[in-house]
């Protein structure tokens, strides 16, 4: 039996434009998102009711321990719209004591006040979407915002922060940018730990074919950092961040000491969570579900789960567990890596099998335990860090190499 689920993500999709490099399932309302009686406005408030529908039908479950509100921008909507979700969400659910409450925000989208009326509705960490801090490089990738205004963003987050008022925040970075170099990519990083952020997501630049970038690098006009200087750049960024005392406590993720997102965590741990609002993954009972990642079929989704049974996948009825290759997958990027015979065991494979199936893994795996990049201790298999860390990728090919050749229908 699968444990219920104790996490909620909101996606509210709407962007001012999207960014080059940008794939996820939003819509782009323009400069004008906000102005009274724009056809922003009316998109946000159809979504809205399609958002509160789709929360209300949803199954019940146990109290939720974490909440993320993620986009897009939740910041372009106002703490009313905002505070009426998570209470629709709460009398849903309910929230457990301390629960930790995400909210996205982008620096181009709110003033000091603004972050205030979060904290009244509930939200108690702040997840800034920064990227960079050079003017040039900011405008290179589409974003809206500039050095100033993030600067000034983190400024008011830090405050808030250290007043009390929030129990923690984060800034995210991607590396790998076009036109950036090591030399740049340093002053990145110092810029980030002046903002005292007890929190950064460091994000490797992904190139998605349907994208600005993906257009460009098809052409081969996109300078990004070759392989051998992106090694380099992820080298020192753990190398910094390590001596500025954080820690690196998922492949993205750098924390000072208790402040690690306990929802992220809970991503990585292969638990179960809700998930709400258009393009948004759920996997409550095991099985991941996506709702389409247009309004359209969003809206005819939503309507056709509040007159008919739900989707199988959101029914504790269907509950089973993860895959055991998708709970590789996602737990071989956590610094405690994956104890791999407990997870064959939960997932009910014999003694027999366990041993048989794990020897066979060993082998396609066999380089990277003989050269260090991955660590095997006590049954537990985690990455080196940095170096392991660095080909995650090349590690998890291998191991569903391996998944194939077992030829397992689950």
């Amino acid at each position: 039996m699968v444990a219920p689920p104790r996490s909620a993500y909101l996606h509210i999709p709407f962007c001012h434009k999207r960014c080059f490099y940008c794939d996820f399932s939003i819509i782009p309302l323009g400069d004008s998102a906000q102005a009274p009686g724009s056809p922003g406005i009316t998109s946000i408030n159809a979504y809205l009711a399609l958002l509160h529908r789709e929360i209300s039908c949803s199954p019940k479950g146990p109290a939720l321990s974490t909440i993320y509100l993620g986009g897009g921008t939740p910041s372009l909507l106002n703490k009313y719209e905002l505070g009426d979700l998570l209470k629709n969400l709460q009398r849903k659910f309910g929230f457990q004591d301390g629960a930790e409450i995400t909210m996205e925000v982008d620096p181009a989208t709110f003033v000091e006040n603004d972050l205030k009326g979060y904290i009244e509705i509930g939200i108690n960490r702040i997840s800034l979407g920064g990227q960079a801090f050079d003017d040039a490089t900011l405008a290179s990738i589409g974003r809206k915002h500039n050095r100033s205004q993030l600067v000034e963003a983190c400024n008011w987050v830090n405050k808030l922060f250290k007043n009390g008022f929030l129990r923690s925040w984060s800034l995210d970075l991607i590396q790998n940018l076009p036109g950036l170099n090591l030399s740049k990519w340093i002053k990145e990083l110092e810029q980030a730990v002046i903002t005292e952020a007890p929190h950064l997501s460091i994000y490797d630049l992904t190139i998605e074919p349907d994208t600005v970038f993906g257009r460009i690098h098809k052409k081969g006009s996109l300078n990004i950092p070759i392989e051998s200087e992106a090694q380099k750049i992820d080298f020192e960024t753990n190398r910094f961040l390590k001596n500025c005392g954080f820690s690196r406590y998922e492949i993205s993720s750098y924390s000072l000491p208790g402040h690690a997102s306990r929802h992220n965590r809970m991503y990585w741990s292969g638990s179960g969570w809700w998930g709400f609002g258009m393009g948004a993954t759920s996997a409550p009972w095991g099985e991941r579900f996506t709702r389409p990642r247009t309004i359209a079929g969003y809206k005819k989704w939503v309507e056709k789960q509040g007159s008919q049974l739900l989707e199988g996948a959101l029914s504790s009825e269907k509950s089973k567990p993860m895959p055991l290759d998708e709970i590789l997958m996602i737990g071989l990027r956590r610094r405690e890596g994956v104890h791999l015979l407990e997870l064959a065991r939960k997932v009910g494979w014999t003694e027999k099998e366990c041993n048989k199936n794990i020897k066979s893994l060993e082998k396609y795996w066999m380089y990277y335990l003989e050269n260090g990049l991955l660590l095997r201790e006590n049954g537990r298999y985690f990455l080196s860090d940095p170096q392991g860390m660095q080909i995650s990728n090349q590690v998890l090919i291998q191991m569903f190499l391996w998944w194939d050749s077992l030829g397992l229908d689950y």
